[in-house]
């Protein structure tokens, strides 16, 4: 239990004085009630009885006014709550690779479609956030629950330059464990010379309510590793599912002055999201892509957390103050 006003407490040395000021007054009354039965006028014994129970209704008050200073200084509760909730990294690929129009009109706007139909299904509960990688990876939203940010952060989103599945995947795990409220176990200065993390500084605990949905045509040309990225995932308990944007046949692009030809790498896609527990889904296959708002179900968790309880002090105040005028009138009809 803790105080958000906690200076108000001293208001309970007051307590002890009004103690102090009953006794007085009862034994004013007591030393009345002598005086008068010396002169033959003490109350008879049914008047007597009275005299016993007169101290419980001011006992309920005392309690009361305890109480109600206690709320005044807003009193806090640490409380283990159920909650139904989850984050979700939207992991976009952003390389050249993703400008090729086998998936009309590109494999970029395909992506971008399955993302927005995606945020606009998912329960207010779920927070999303949204990471972008080509040769290097980069936080562009925070996990949030507004629908309209991650949205405008998804229709900005444009082709770059190469491709590092690793970086993409690396990023949107130190997003997760920042969002947490953990130290990052990254640096954030330079995701693309990382070629995996140093021993040691992954932050222990499972993060089995958060998921990576990773949106890439699977195509990797530098490190990190992604095999290595996915396996760190699975330590982190954290599931990564995979949605493949473009074809097998694949198509050719133009990417600063250079002609390729860029595929669909479906075994690798399918890889990562087998080794984390998670689901691989084509974007080229609608009854595919719709299974992932089945299966990224929001997890419950068990959440300890601060909650401020002064209605309860103040509502237990108010009652023992009710119920201590109550049984004043009822015996003595009056409130003392």
């Amino acid at each position: 239990m803790s105080f958000i006003w906690s200076s108000l407490l001293y208001l309970l040395l007051f307590v002890p004085l009004l103690i102090l000021l009953y006794l007085r007054i009862q034994r004013q009354r007591r030393e009345v009630a002598a005086r008068y039965g010396s002169l033959g006028l003490a109350p008879d014994s049914s008047r007597s009885i009275t005299s016993g129970k007169r101290t419980l209704p001011a006992i309920f008050f005392l309690v009361g006014i305890t109480i109600l200073i206690l709320s005044l200084a807003r009193p806090q509760a640490t409380i283990s709550l159920p909650k139904i909730e989850g984050t979700v990294i939207l992991t976009f690929d952003v390389s050249g690779s993703m400008a090729a129009d086998d998936l009309k009109p590109t494999r970029m706007e395909a992506a971008k479609a399955a993302a927005r139909n995606f945020v606009e299904n998912q329960p207010t509960t779920v927070l999303i956030g949204v990471v972008a990688f080509s040769d290097g990876g980069i936080t562009v939203q925070a996990p949030t629950e507004k629908r309209e940010e991650i949205l405008a952060t998804i229709d900005r989103l444009v082709p770059r330059r190469g491709t590092s599945l690793g970086n993409g995947m690396l990023v949107a795990l130190n997003t997760i464990v920042v969002d947490a409220g953990d130290p990052p176990f990254l640096s954030t200065t330079n995701f693309s010379n990382l070629s995996q993390p140093e021993p040691g500084s992954v932050p222990e605990g499972w993060y089995p309510s958060a998921a990576i949905v990773l949106l890439t045509d699977g195509e990797n040309n530098q490190d990190p590793d992604p095999i290595l990225a996915a396996d760190l995932a699975a330590d982190f308990g954290v599931r990564i599912y995979t949605v493949g944007i473009g074809s097998a046949e694949g198509a050719t692009i133009t990417v600063e002055g250079f002609t390729v030809h860029s595929q669909l790498n479906e075994p690798l896609l399918q890889y990562i999201s087998a080794t984390t527990g998670g689901v691989y889904y084509n974007a080229g296959n609608e009854d595919q892509l719709l299974r992932i708002y089945d299966d990224l179900v929001p997890k419950l968790s068990i959440k300890k957390e601060e909650m401020e309880v002064t209605f309860l002090f103040a509502a237990i105040g108010m009652l023992l103050f009710l119920v201590g005028g109550a049984i004043s009138l009822l015996w003595f009809g009056r409130v003392p």
